[in-house]
Parts: structure tokens; sequence; C-alpha cells
């Protein structure tokens, strides 16, 4: 069956403050390469905050064997996530400028759980994407995903911080890395969980 791949857009939320979005992910592409390349294709992604000013981009090429994404801000590059070939598990190298900060080394399968470290493997972020039932999973796109920096400003706990567990980091990240650290997770849903070209509005949860 074919299935009109649509731009992937997202909306963040704040567990501590779940009455309404605090920012918004929209892709910009086109439209004809977004039906022939699929996954593979190129676009740029806007950050927006809740009253669609634009805090950074995304930018992602086109790629055949291993993706890249890019952080950009007023135009100018910030760091970078390079993907690096593996037969099942799923690795990335993640840059601010040109030093690298982090690496993600996911077993692969059926683990959705992506755990940023440090070069002395000590834990820095963590993105879960979090499992909606089967007929979210089997006939859209709609996924969610919680991006945790840590457990600070967890100790109180309302409506869907609830259901994030604390997660004790070496160290904060700063807002560059943080940046980075999302495109991360755009990328994550670009190359492995929108497949089926469906609709619905992925939701990612940014946790400190």
């Amino acid at each position: 069956m074919f299935a009109f791949e649509q731009e992937s857009r997202y909306i963040i939320m704040d567990p501590l403050f779940p009455q309404s979005p605090v920012g918004f992910i929209r892709e910009k592409s086109n439209v004809i390469f977004r039906q022939l390349l699929r996954t593979r294709r190129p676009f740029v992604a806007e950050i927006t905050d809740a009253m669609g000013n634009e805090i950074f981009k995304v930018r992602r090429p086109f790629w055949l064997i291993n993706s890249s994404i890019y952080a950009e801000v007023d135009g100018k590059e910030i760091g970078v996530v390079h993907r690096r070939w593996h037969l099942w598990r799923r690795i990335y190298d993640l840059y601010l400028g040109n030093r690298q900060f982090a690496v993600v080394e996911n077993p692969g399968f059926w683990n959705w759980t992506f755990s940023l470290v440090d070069e002395d493997d000590k834990l820095l972020a963590q993105i879960d994407r979090n499992w909606r039932g089967i007929g979210f999973e089997l006939f859209t796109d709609a996924g969610q995903y919680a991006i945790r920096f840590g457990d600070e400003g967890l100790r109180h706990k309302f409506a869907l911080a609830a259901d994030v567990e604390e997660l004790h980091v070496a160290r904060q990240l700063t807002l560059p890395e943080r940046a980075v650290a999302l495109a991360l997770a755009i990328s994550l849903d670009s190359d492995y969980f929108s497949r089926r070209g469906g609709w619905g509005l992925p939701f990612l949860i940014a946790t400190e």
C-alpha cells in the first residue's frame, strides 16, 4: 500500500508543565524528494518556542549509508551528529564544533533507549521512545520520545513528569550540547521510526 510521505512535525512538552507545549519542530522539505527518497530525504527543521520564535534549526542532508544532522544557530553550525555504520547496533557520534562530547551505542533490535555517554563511559543524557499502543505503532508515525538531561528539577513531579524516571548524570549538558541532543532525537525518528508515512504528531518530552 502506498503511503504519502508528509513533513514531520513535533510538539515539545515539559513534564513539569504539561498543560501546554513549550515548543514545536517543523520539517521543511521538497514534496517530490519526500516521496522518492523517504527517510533518506534532505530536510531542514525549525525549532521554535511556544510563540513561534525560532531558537535554532537542524539540517539533515541526503545520505546513502550513514546519516548526519547539523544544529545551526543564525545560519552558523554549532554541532553535528554522525551515524556510524554497524550491521545491527545503532551508533552515533555527537560533536560540538570539532570536539566530540558524547557517543550513543544502542544494541539495536527492540531496544528503544539511547544513552549519551562521554569518553569515560559516564552517562550524560538519555532518549527513550515510548510505546504508545499497537494501533499507533502499526498505522501511524505518532511516536512519543522522552529526552532526559538529568534529575535536577524533577524533585516535584506533576502529570507527565510522574511517568518520567529520574536520571542521574555525570554533568549537566550545556545549551548547545542539548541542541545537538535534540537533533539526535530528530535523526533517530527519521532513521528508525518514521517509515510508514502515516499521520499523527510525535511528542518530545524534554526533562531536566
